[in-house]
């Protein structure tokens, strides 16, 4: 054990860390990541370390926001340090690694270390690992949905509650924004909790930022579905399965998604808001989570046999995912497709989506008989319930009831990318428009993204634009725009696909 000045580091990054000087580290015996225990007179609490040379000086310990208000430290004070037994669950990590399954209880121990902070991203990511290696049982992924529910909020409507996920993938996807107004139109209960987003170049709570406020505690949701019988939230601030976006964070860097950690994070979420009637939307087609049909329904599968186990009454659509959903990529873009498809002027593929989801929920809450929900659906969009659903959701949730598409900002820099010949679309990349989406600033930048003008089989002529680049920032449409002319995110094919021998 030593005694160390507290050097208060006034950051708070959602971790329990403290800093040592190298050489207090090895006086304690302590490496990086190890665990050790501060004690402030009656108060005491543990930390993970990390070591510096040159930030302190050896005598102090620099001990983060969120440590320091936990007990209290102030700045100059006088603490003891001692080393500390790590967190038991790292030892169940070692047995998923090694191949064992889990039990429950070791699930939620992990679970609670994760939302408690007591795990490192190290630690996280080889749980993480040995998830995409080894795989979890039915059983394990049962037990980690559970964990995942626990160790968060769980918010109770009394009364039935619908839903509806994609697992993603697929860019413009901006179906919720009229999937949730159809279904409370018809007074079904929907209270749409979505991500902001990770790869894409908008989540469904990006885009409906651009309407309302997003962010609200449970207590305000519940108020706001309650009222419009529909809401569309960022589930962050709602603490709903907490755990699932601390490893979200861990995953993204990895580029990993284990398929039983997948299950369970769409799951618990739906769980955590009461839904229990829910639609998953399983996109298919290259380019996408899933590239075959056949893969798509052993998904299907999965998510139905696990949402058994909890008593949901779940469906999945297995939906074409071959290239984007309508025409617009990015925040304020696709805000704007979705106002103009509710006021009945929407493209074709995002309609058809749309409303083939919305009537699976249709049927599954009896609003409509088996075989008429997209019929019923598209009657509510043409009727303009959907739209005036919207704009009661819109208000409800501090935007402005009365915007038009045309209201909605859009990057101010923006550049076309042109046919370079006579003859058809023969192929829109999907990981390619998301790509350039993302390097002009979405989703970041709300008015940044891709207009995608043409899509698979249109015919078009030379120097026809084929798609529009829109950026908040100079550099971010030149970086963007560099993007597109080397991914080739269209690609224009005439009736001569190539000539042999290539310089006859």
């Amino acid at each position: 054990m030593v005694k160390l000045k507290a050097k208060i580091i006034d950051l708070r990054v959602g971790k329990r860390m403290v800093l040592l000087h190298e050489e207090d580290a090895k006086e304690l015996g302590a490496l990086a990541h190890d665990w050790v225990k501060i004690i402030f007179g009656a108060q005491a609490t543990s930390a993970f370390v990390d070591t510096t040379k040159s930030y302190l000086k050896q005598g102090e310990i620099g001990i983060l926001r969120d440590v320091s208000t936990e007990i209290q430290i102030e700045e100059g004070a006088e603490v003891l340090v001692s080393p500390a037994k790590p967190p038991e669950s790292i030892r169940f990590i070692h047995k998923k690694m090694d191949g064992s399954s889990l039990t429950k209880a070791e699930y939620t121990a992990i679970m609670q270390d994760v939302v408690d902070h007591k795990l490192s991203d190290v630690q996280i990511a080889a749980f993480l690992l040995a998830e995409e290696f080894h795989g979890l049982t039915m059983d394990e992924t049962e037990y980690l949905t559970s964990a995942m529910v626990d160790t968060g909020t769980v918010i109770e409507f009394n009364s039935p509650c619908f839903d509806k996920h994609s697992i993603g993938g697929v860019p413009g996807n901006k179906v919720s924004l009229l999937i949730v107004p159809i279904v409370a139109a018809t007074n079904l209960l929907i209270p749409k909790t979505s991500s902001r987003a990770i790869t894409s170049a908008s989540g469904t709570a990006d885009t409906m930022e651009v309407l309302a406020n997003v962010e609200f505690d449970a207590a305000e949701l519940k108020e706001i579905a309650l009222k419009t019988s529909g809401a569309i939230a960022w589930g962050g601030k709602l603490g709903v399965a907490p755990a699932d976006d601390l490893l979200i964070r861990v995953e993204h860097p990895l580029n990993i998604d284990p398929f039983g950690q997948m299950l369970a994070s769409i799951l618990s979420k739906k769980l955590s808001v009461g839904a229990d009637h829910v639609v998953i939307d399983i996109p298919v087609g290259t380019e996408t989570k899933v590239s075959t049909l056949e893969e798509a329904r052993k998904v299907a599968q999965s998510f139905v046999e696990l949402s058994e186990r909890f008593h949901m009454n779940l469906q999945c659509g297995i939906t074409y995912g071959g290239q984007p959903v309508g025409h617009m990529v990015g925040p304020a873009l696709e805000a704007r497709e979705a106002l103009a498809a509710l006021e009945g002027a929407g493209p074709t593929s995002l309609i058809e989506k749309s409303t083939a989801l919305a009537g699976i929920l249709l049927e599954i809450g009896f609003a409509a008989q088996s075989g008429q929900g997209k019929d019923l659906a598209k009657e509510i969009i043409a009727s303009g319930k959907a739209l005036k659903k919207m704009r009661e959701i819109i208000d409800a949730q501090g935007g402005n009831p009365k915007i038009r598409p045309s209201d909605i900002p859009v990057g101010t820099h923006h550049v076309a990318i042109n046919a370079p010949c006579d003859g058809y679309v023969t192929n829109v990349s999907n990981a390619a428009i998301t790509a350039i989406a993302r390097a002009s600033g979405a989703p970041r930048e709300k008015g940044a993204g891709v207009a995608l003008r043409w899509k698979r089989g249109c015919k078009v002529k030379k120097n026809d634009v084929l798609l529009e680049i829109y950026a908040e920032r100079s550099s971010k449409l030149n970086e963007a725009h560099n993007l597109a002319l080397t991914m080739n995110p269209v690609t224009v094919e005439g009736m001569l696909l190539h000539k042999v021998p290539e310089f006859a």
